[in-house]
């Protein structure tokens, strides 16, 4: 979990970021709103959880698709730090989620795996599963690492 060095509500200031990770393959501010959990991260793969709570809900109250795809990102995110040095940036490039069931209740998970660097990209999968294990989210998505870090083609 992130730790805040200000007031969270204050607007950002790229000079002076206000928040500093505990460690390399950690959440970030934003993903501590939805308490996101890191299970397990090493190898190209990695576990996150989270719990659905009612203020992550949508309209017809299940959980909203924004909160299932966040989950999924990060969990790519983190599969990628466990490949990459510590302080290596990168960035999520393209994304698509395919929904497959709603989310009613309880905690839902993302598993996901990562292929590369292929040059400066990498290329995640996540599995979104609710609490009973059912199915209810593909994601796939392309990251890229910044120039400059020794991954050039």
């Amino acid at each position: 979990m992130s730790r805040l060095l200000t007031d969270g509500d204050l607007p950002m200031d790229s000079e002076n970021p206000g928040f500093v990770l505990n460690g390399w393959i950690d959440t970030a501010p934003f993903e501590d709103l939805l308490q996101l959990s890191i299970e397990r991260c090493e190898k190209g793969e990695a576990l996150l959880s989270m719990p659905f709570l009612l203020k992550f809900a949508q309209g017809g109250g299940v959980l909203h698709g924004g909160a299932i795809t966040t989950l999924a990102d990060t969990a790519v995110a983190m599969a990628i730090k466990s490949l990459l040095p510590p302080g290596t940036v990168f960035a999520t490039t393209e994304l698509a989620t395919r929904f497959l069931a709603p989310v009613r209740s309880g905690r839902v998970s993302a598993l996901a795996t990562v292929q590369g660097p292929q040059g400066r990209s990498l290329f995640g999968e996540a599995t979104v599963r609710d609490e009973a294990g059912a199915e209810v989210a593909r994601f796939t998505s392309t990251f890229r690492i910044a120039r400059g870090q020794g991954f050039e083609a």
